[in-house]
């Protein structure tokens, strides 16, 4: 039996734990450079905000109801983590499925409706973060019944057979997990417009129309398990770090200087997870918003000899890749690093005539314990923009402090 724990609206709601005085106001929260909204209060929602609008469509006298916040994910990711936490010490197993979804493991529990609600209560104790958990027998059924709860009193459990049929005639096929809209539009024309619908369906008609991975779902609609809890993350194949600029950028050297921010970046999210790079991308942008503009959208992408851990040597090879590569009079608008080929060094098959790993290993690792005691950008490369903040950095004019993250950010108490 699967339980699947989502943070209600959840950006938002990290928004108001440290802040109770927008708790029961609608609060947004806008992508990188302050574009479109990517998350909504209820309160937002029921003034019609739509998920993906852009904050200068909204009309000013909806706008000024508004309370609007930039993203801070050193703030969402942090929470996560607590709430995770929480998970871990409850359940004997935890998939950590999205920065805001975990499924848990409810395999021994006796009463799993009264486990899930006391762990719903702590979750929203201990963190702030108001949460829902759907049980049920597979994943996907688990991820309905989420959707449900989210719609009644926070816990909806589908166990049994007549719970599942009640629920999946009336649920919209598109929301089921892994349709999506395109899936939908192909569904619709076979009669196929709920997950009723979908799990009555002849299943060699699923099959022969769309493939197996929908015949998967079919079956998990019909309460047999098809996907098991991954609790160990898979290796990533690819890392990809990629920003768009607050303003269009002419300056090659303030293009460069980006580029090896985010080679930075990309260099300690591999660490972390223990792996090193064969291969190294890059490209450019410019506005594409802008078609009256000259666009130049580059990219590169080159093989390594032998596989490192080392930014300075992703540093110098991006160096390299972007000689040559950005037209002068262009204003670029987004660029991004992108290590490919990744493996452990454990797995890598040795060279006779050349070492399995290039670079110094223990110096990236007195880097990033630096950097992880005191703060990022504590220890830096000098290609990189890890100290002033550069001219071609995110506009986030509404930013909130990073009140679990940084020491000059802590929450202020008067007594």
């Amino acid at each position: 039996m699967f339980g699947l724990v989502d943070g209600n609206n959840f950006y938002a709601s990290c928004e108001r734990v440290f802040d109770p005085a927008i708790r029961q106001k609608p609060v947004i929260v806008l992508s990188n450079n302050d574009g479109c909204a990517i998350a909504r209060s209820a309160e937002a929602k029921a003034l019609g905000i739509k998920m993906g609008q852009p904050i200068h469509l909204v009309p000013p006298t909806l706008r000024r109801q508004l309370v609007v916040r930039s993203a801070n994910f050193a703030l969402y990711g942090d929470m996560s983590d607590r709430v995770v936490a929480i998970l871990r010490e409850s359940a004997p197993r935890v998939e950590v499925y999205s920065i805001d979804e975990s499924f848990i493991d409810l395999a021994g529990i006796r009463d799993r409706e009264a486990f899930a609600r006391d762990l719903r209560e702590r979750v929203q104790r201990w963190t702030g973060i108001p949460n829902c958990i759907g049980i049920a027998p597979t994943k996907t059924l688990a991820k309905l019944a989420n959707k449900l709860a989210k719609k009644g009193d926070g816990v909806v459990m589908l166990s049994s057979r007549e719970a599942q049929r009640s629920a999946l005639d009336d649920f919209p096929v598109s929301d089921v997990w892994g349709v999506g809209h395109q899936w939908t539009a192909k569904l619709a024309p076979l009669g196929i417009t709920t997950a009723g619908h979908l799990r009555d369906a002849p299943t060699d008609l699923i099959l022969e129309k769309f493939g197996v991975v929908m015949t998967r779902t079919q079956r998990e609609l019909r309460g047999t398990p098809c996907v098991g809890l991954e609790d160990i993350e898979p290796d990533r194949k690819q890392i990809m770090v990629s920003r768009s600029f607050a303003a269009r950028v002419e300056d090659h050297e303030a293009v460069a200087q980006a580029m090896a921010t985010f080679a930075v970046r990309a260099c300690e999210k591999m660490r972390r997870r223990g792996l090193v790079t064969a291969a190294i991308g890059v490209f450019a942008s410019t506005d594409s918003f802008r078609p009256e503009l000259k666009q130049h959208h580059p990219a590169r992408t080159v093989n390594l000899p032998t596989s490192t851990g080392d930014t300075r040597i992703v540093l110098a090879t991006v160096r390299q890749l972007l000689r040559g590569m950005l037209r002068p009079g262009y204003g670029y608008k987004k660029a991004g690093v992108n290590l490919m080929d990744l493996g452990r060094p454990s797995e890598l098959q040795g060279d006779l005539f050349a070492p399995t790993i290039a670079g110094d290993d223990e110096l990236m690792s007195v880097v990033d314990r630096i950097n992880r005691r005191f703060g990022r950008g504590a220890a830096g490369f000098g290609a990189s923009a890890w100290q002033p903040k550069p001219a071609w950095g995110m506009r986030q004019q509404m930013l909130s402090p990073n009140y679990t993250t940084s020491f000059r950010d802590l929450p202020r108490a008067a007594c």
